[in-house]
């Protein structure tokens, strides 16, 4: 029988000490041909998605997929990122959180599934705001999640601004 990964496991953990601490968690994705978010948010083949309790709506954490609804630009949209995509998770405010090691990638940016144009409805169970890229007006709640992203340093960790990342294998 095959193990089953810790991975899922450690990223539910510190998704659930990020809100019990009044934290906003984030996840930084590898963006492949089996993820799916919008197209115009993703650069440099990578997307910072906060993934919190007010930024998304049916978030569903399992041991292959993170799935949810969010709102990008103020339109809805289906996302789903594969476990084995997510590059690290971390808390916004003070870049806590915990780095990942990911495998080749499988496809490239080009080959994002593109969300479906009919997800353009509000998201029920409150509104989902994700803007890694900046802020916008109806998007301010996650306007600092480009900023605080993990950057690779020359040791293979990531790094935030305000805190350090480990990579765990």
């Amino acid at each position: 029988m095959q193990e089953i990964s810790t991975k899922p496991y450690l990223l539910r953990a510190l998704y659930e000490w990020c809100t019990d601490n009044g934290f906003t968690p984030h996840i930084a994705v590898r963006v492949d041909n089996r993820t799916r978010v919008p197209r115009q948010f993703v650069r440099d083949g990578e997307i910072v998605l906060n993934i919190s309790f007010e930024a998304t709506s049916q978030l569903q954490m399992g041991n292959e997929m993170i799935e949810f609804n969010a709102r990008f630009s103020g339109k809805s949209h289906k996302i789903e990122v594969p476990v084995s995509n997510v590059l690290a998770i971390y808390a916004r405010e003070n870049g806590q959180g915990m780095a990942f090691p990911v495998e080749a990638p499988a496809g490239d940016a080009n080959d994002v599934l593109p969300s479906a144009q009919d997800e353009h409805e509000d998201v029920p169970g409150g509104p989902a705001q994700v803007e890694p890229q900046g802020p916008s007006a109806d998007d301010s709640a996650a306007s600092a999640a480009a900023a605080s992203a993990p950057e690779k340093g020359d040791e293979g960790a990531a790094k935030s601004s305000k805190g350090h990342l480990k990579i765990v294998k």
